[in-house]
């Protein structure tokens, strides 16, 4: 996290406005309320277009929202939302210096000691990385083509079947 920034007067929960970097020269805001946030800190992020577990325990997609007047691109993961054993709901998950800016969690929470509970299975899940990228404009223009193609191909093939029928 590059910047952190406070708000939040008497009375109101105290909101902090993040820059985080994120990885390949992204930087995105995450508004919070977390109180283990800090200049500095190395935490799960989740930009938006990322799907991560909510508290029902099926995949949440994260958007981009205004808290507090602010805008939040991102949400700070707290140990549930990342399907660890352990770990405090509303405290965001702490990342360990080792890993690279932008890469994915790993899939247990890490403890100092090195171990951990190895035999937990998780349920399968459909839900998608947590930091899988938002397709590009040009992305989306090539699926959007390739999707009326088929359809047309579609249309073209079932007039044929109903036409070489009668």
């Amino acid at each position: 996290m590059e910047s952190l920034d406070e708000s939040g007067g008497k009375g109101t929960k105290a909101l902090k406005i993040c820059k985080v970097d994120i990885g390949n020269d992204d930087t995105i805001q995450v508004v919070t309320s977390a109180t283990n946030v800090r200049n500095g800190s190395r935490l799960a992020v989740a930009p938006i277009g990322s799907t991560v577990l909510g508290s029902d325990g099926e995949g949440m997609k994260v958007t981009k929202t205004t808290i507090g007047g602010h805008t939040s691109e991102g949400i700070f993961c707290d140990s549930r939302m990342l399907g660890w054993d352990g770990g405090s709901v509303g405290i965001a998950a702490r990342m360990d210096d080792s890993l690279a800016l932008g890469s994915t969690p790993p899939s247990q929470k890490p403890r100092p000691d090195g171990g951990g509970n190895n035999n937990t299975e998780l349920p399968e899940s459909n839900v998608e990385g947590l930091f899988k990228k938002k397709p590009t404009k040009e992305e989306k223009k090539r699926l959007a083509e390739e999707k009326r193609k088929a359809r047309k191909a579609a249309k073209e093939a079932k007039k044929a079947a109903e036409g070489g029928g009668d």
